[in-house]
């Protein structure tokens, strides 16, 4: 019976600690309506959580989901999920762009950034699909969040560059990282925001060598990125277009320094990174990297603190397989290390589907 009733009050100080840490971030963010006007990049932090990238408004917003119910059931398949999120929202299946997906790591729901319509008048929606495939848009008129404007995105009136002001984002211990674009001299920007949302810092300029160009590189920004533990040190693993990889020690990211990341393989040139995740199989550490022109990498992190690329070249450093059976894929999202989600375009129409991962 003693040891019963010391069971008991562990698990109702685990439940209590738990409910404790839902209040502390979610009592942070504030009802009302979240003014976004791109959705694009999207990550989850704790308490489900759900990051917005807003490169036209210059922002990143936190949303609370209100989805934090646990669950190890996977994804649903949904084909022609852009067809029946068109019909749902009222327009045609051309005239809706799907920016990114990410995965719900407590309730293994699917979430979308969408564009309804396209040019300037698109409107920016964020959807839910849960594990049954019911598709449901998420209300940001009156929604708990709060907001975190960029002290230094490129000007509006700069289109191309405003579109790259947030290009990935990432979670990691109480920080949102940000990849993008700044208005600075040297562009390539990577921002660690606290979270809860505080002042945010003008970041550090990210200089690179770009193996594939033979020579160092400031202007060009970091398209995808993953945080990855290297000898228990945190690192971003970074990737460009055409298509180097880089680490860069979360340590360096100070407001205002410049830091230079290390090259540790060269991918191929002709070639833009659309998603990367990292996954454990059988003890071992891998990269999957979905890219628009050749197909799905899975990259082995062994040795990846050996590699560093000083010299030209075009493929080179970290070894890697591609995933030939997987084709077609526009985004990548990882839900367990078992499984992964994709989008992927057959038939004329986009499919969402899980997958083994390799």
């Amino acid at each position: 019976m003693t040891r019963f009733r010391i069971t008991l009050c562990a698990l109702l100080a685990i439940t209590l600690f738990s409910t404790v840490g839902f209040a502390q971030l979610a009592n942070s963010l504030t009802a009302g309506k979240a003014d976004i006007k791109t959705a694009g990049a999207l990550t989850f932090g704790p308490e489900g959580i759900l990051f917005v990238g807003d490169s036209a408004g210059g922002a990143i917003f936190a949303i609370d989901t209100n989805d934090r119910t646990a669950s190890t059931a996977k994804p649903a398949d949904v084909t022609g999920v852009d067809a029946k999120v068109a019909a749902m929202l009222g327009i045609a299946a051309d005239q809706i762009l799907i920016n990114d997906m990410a995965v719900n790591p407590i309730s293994h729901k699917a979430y979308l950034s969408v564009s309804r319509g396209k040019g300037p008048d698109a409107t920016a929606v964020v959807l839910r699909i849960d594990t049954a495939g019911k598709i449901e848009e998420v209300s940001l008129a009156n929604v708990k969040h709060a907001k975190a404007m960029l002290p230094n995105p490129p000007a509006a009136s700069n289109a191309r560059n405003r579109t790259n002001a947030i290009t990935d984002m990432s979670y990691l211990e109480g920080k949102v990282i940000v990849a993008g674009l700044s208005n600075e001299e040297f562009a390539s920007n990577l921002k660690a925001i606290p979270f809860p949302f505080k002042a945010v810092a003008n970041g550090v300029n990210v200089e690179i060598y770009h193996g594939s160009h033979g020579r160092f590189e400031t202007a060009s920004p970091i398209r995808r990125f993953v945080p990855y533990q290297i000898k228990g040190e945190q690192n971003i693993l970074a990737s460009y277009t055409c298509t180097p990889l880089v680490k860069i020690p979360v340590a360096s990211l100070t407001g205002g320094a410049q830091v230079k990341g290390t090259t540790i393989a060269e991918l191929g040139s002709g070639n833009q990174p659309l998603d990367m995740i990292v996954y454990t199989k059988a003890g071992r550490d891998f990269i999957l990297m979905n890219n628009s022109a050749r197909g799905i990498m899975k990259i082995t992190t062994d040795k990846i603190d050996t590699y560093k690329i000083t010299a030209p070249s075009d493929i080179a450093g970290l070894p890697y397989e591609t995933v030939k059976e997987l084709t077609g894929v526009t985004q990548l999202a990882k839900v367990d290390n078992n499984t992964g989600l994709i989008l992927q375009s057959a038939g004329g129409s986009m499919n969402l589907k899980a997958i083994v991962l390799p």
